[in-house]
């Protein structure tokens, strides 16, 4: 079993563009992120998002678990600007 004991927290505010969630982290064990947006959040995993090449969309007020071992970038997209990502890296 594999343990974490650190998560490190972090907000990203929405954004019409593509910006960087996370950090490719060869460290990571582990991410959630949750939308505190009025609308989707488009997720995806590498450097660019967009609301036709994503991984998953979050609805607003949802919540995602970044698949065990997955230690690349993460980048997101919003339809509207409001609100953030939440975010919370485990290592």
């Amino acid at each position: 079993m594999v343990s974490s004991s650190t998560g490190t927290i972090a907000s990203v505010a929405s954004s019409l563009t593509s910006v960087s969630l996370l950090s490719a982290n060869a460290l990571r064990l582990g991410a959630t992120i949750y939308n505190d947006g009025s609308d989707n959040l488009y997720v995806a995993f590498g450097a660019t998002a967009s609301a036709t090449s994503f991984v998953v969309k979050i609805a607003a007020g949802g919540y995602y678990e970044v698949p065990f071992g997955y230690i690349g970038a993460i980048s997101g997209i919003w339809d509207v600007a409001t609100g953030s990502a939440r975010i919370c890296e485990l290592s």
